[in-house]
């Protein structure tokens, strides 16, 4: 063996070995200490498609002005492109109706248009009240049917609707007049992540 090739090791229960063993190594690790902010932007699925992060409509979207809508007329909304509202990750809403004539006004959340599908099924039956569950082991029910709130005149008149309509991608509304005369009705929606 050639002696510029051997290594020397303490035997483990040698005296030197057990100094060696005994030798404390420092305390402490240098660890950085900075601060690095992370920004979420989505994920990709398992279908390999990227999917963005939600956020909530900043303002409300305002459709048309629907002119002279007789006492217990309806009108579905919004009309204005597109013409339903995609609920797709969005928890909560508010709606606001702006009037020209104070009362009482119904309203109805309903399947949107039938030329848009619902993910891939079409035709939907367009129009029909949305029903759904609440909790666990309840049966169908209507979502959201309020029959009479009163709005005020030529002010928007704004309701917070929490969690009934979550995940709905072909929603629109029904609002039926019933204030007693004809009215101007302009809706508007805000989408709450």
């Amino acid at each position: 063996m050639n002696p510029d090739k051997i290594r020397k090791v303490y035997a483990p229960y040698s005296t030197t070995g057990e100094q060696v063993g005994q030798t404390p190594l420092e305390g402490y690790v240098d660890v950085a200490q900075a601060i690095y902010p992370a920004v979420n932007t989505g994920q990709i699925g398992k279908d390999g498609e990227w999917t963005g992060v939600t956020t909530s409509d900043r303002t409300f979207n305002i459709d048309t002005t629907h002119p002279a809508i007789a006492n217990t007329g309806d009108v579905l909304v919004p009309q204005k492109q597109p013409d339903f509202i995609n609920m797709t990750g969005y928890k909560d809403m508010f709606i606001a109706l702006l009037v020209s004539n104070g009362g009482n006004y119904a309203i109805t959340s309903v399947m949107g248009p039938e030329t848009n599908p619902f993910s891939n099924l079409t035709p939907v039956a367009a129009a029909r009240s949305l029903k759904g569950t609440r909790a666990e082991g309840q049966l169908f029910s209507d979502l959201l049917v309020d029959t009479a709130e009163d709005c005020q005149t030529d002010l928007w008149n704004i309701f917070f609707i929490g969690g009934n309509l979550r995940g709905q991608k072909n929603l629109q509304f029904k609002i039926t007049n019933n204030s007693g005369d004809i009215s101007n009705i302009t809706f508007a929606y805000m989408r709450l992540a």
